[in-house]
């Protein structure tokens, strides 16, 4: 999606123009192709070829794509419905490029590629550009899809800084802790060609995979299956190509719509709080009810530090370096605020609720809270 281009699905029309569209992709696969040509077999073999893609795909895209760039192309329209368009645009963009990358795919590339710590730089190059081209499209076009995503849901994401883009590429290829990425693949495999999937796995033609970099090596193994099978290779890198574009967007939207559910949460609870101070106090008693504290909680906790920090211009230096929460001392507090403290357990029985059902701690909590907040 260079610079996030008008389509058809932008225009609202129902079905998207083929033409438009592959005009488009051959756009980018073009630019795809001289990025690939200034990269050096040491890059593709260490793994810097995903860091150079990232600055390459991000930095001057995000300076042009930002919330205002919706809003004037989708005025008045729900995030929930742009997001939809925007992931549809992109796997159809994905399918596309797969269909003119494969007709190149032959098993000589898959043995190249899994052969590439040894290769000869003069061969490596020549061998492998094609594969390369393909799997940087497909990454850029995923780690730009899954930034207009937070975008439109307001989720702020600076690429600049270290943390926040390491966040936006594990969400926009979908990489978990642990994951193989042989199963990312074949979940996203039509249910007809799956045994030939895992048994082209078995073989020893991602060996190669061990000399890059966790994210390379995820990459590696999730494209090259697209090269390996013999006679299939175009519609599978079709089918592969859409699926786990669709896979990455629906990933997205799922992780950003509820980051910005939580945000909404906090910005509710942080504007109608009469007692920001003693309301942190209560929420975060609430979350260490139980030993376990939920990235749904934890997520709240920093949001509602930030706002309470910006909009009330509270910062509470004794929080902050609290270990272990005495509830002791938060009654004390509680008890000591005299007036209505209905917004305090209002805010609580909110955050008992963020990560789902509230559990008989949490309740117990709420119970001693409802008693002093009702004390007459």
């Amino acid at each position: 999606m260079t610079d996030a281009p008008t389509h058809a699905a932008d225009t609202g029309t129902d079905q998207a123009d083929d033409a438009a569209d592959r005009k488009v992709v051959e756009q980018e696969q073009a630019e795809i192709k001289d990025f690939v040509k200034g990269l050096s077999a040491d890059d593709i073999r260490s793994g810097n070829w995903f860091t150079k893609l990232a600055a390459h795909a991000m930095h001057s895209y995000t300076e042009k794509v930002d919330w205002q760039y919706f809003q004037d192309r989708y005025a008045g329209v729900p995030a929930d419905a742009i997001v939809d368009q925007r992931i549809k645009m992109a796997s159809r963009y994905a399918a596309l490029e797969g269909g003119l990358s494969a007709g190149a795919y032959t098993a000589t590339v898959a043995a190249t590629i899994g052969s590439l710590g040894g290769a000869s730089p003069a061969t490596v190059p020549a061998a492998v550009a094609t594969v390369m081209v393909d799997i940087a499209f497909i990454t850029q076009l995923q780690l730009r899809l899954a930034y207009d995503i937070s975008v439109l849901y307001r989720v702020p994401l600076d690429v600049h800084d270290p943390e926040d883009l390491w966040k936006l590429i594990r969400v926009a290829l979908t990489i978990k802790s642990g994951e193989a990425a042989n199963k990312t693949v074949v979940k996203a495999v039509p249910a007809l060609v799956r045994p030939l999937v895992k048994r082209f796995y078995s073989k020893s033609v991602l060996a190669a995979g061990k000399a890059l970099p966790v994210v390379g090596k995820h990459l590696l193994q999730r494209n090259v299956i697209k090269i390996g099978i013999p006679l299939i290779g175009v519609p599978l890198a079709v089918l592969l190509n859409r699926y786990t574009t669709l896979l990455a967007g629906r990933h997205a939207r799922a992780v950003f719509r509820n980051e910005a559910r939580v945000i909404e949460l906090a910005e509710g609870m942080s504007g109608s709080s009469r007692h920001p101070q003693l309301m942190l106090w209560v929420a975060w008693l609430v979350i260490r009810a139980n030993s376990k504290i939920a990235d749904d909680e934890a997520l709240l906790m920093r949001h509602l530090v930030r706002l309470v920090r910006e909009r009330h211009e509270v910062v509470d230096e004794r929080l902050a370096h609290v270990v272990d929460i005495d509830p002791a001392e938060v009654w004390k507090r509680v008890d000591a605020e005299p007036g209505d403290l209905s917004d305090v357990l209002d805010a609580a029985e909110r955050v008992a609720t963020v990560d789902g059902d509230v559990n008989s701690q949490e309740k117990a909590v709420l119970a001693q809270l409802r008693e002093r907040c009702h004390r007459g």
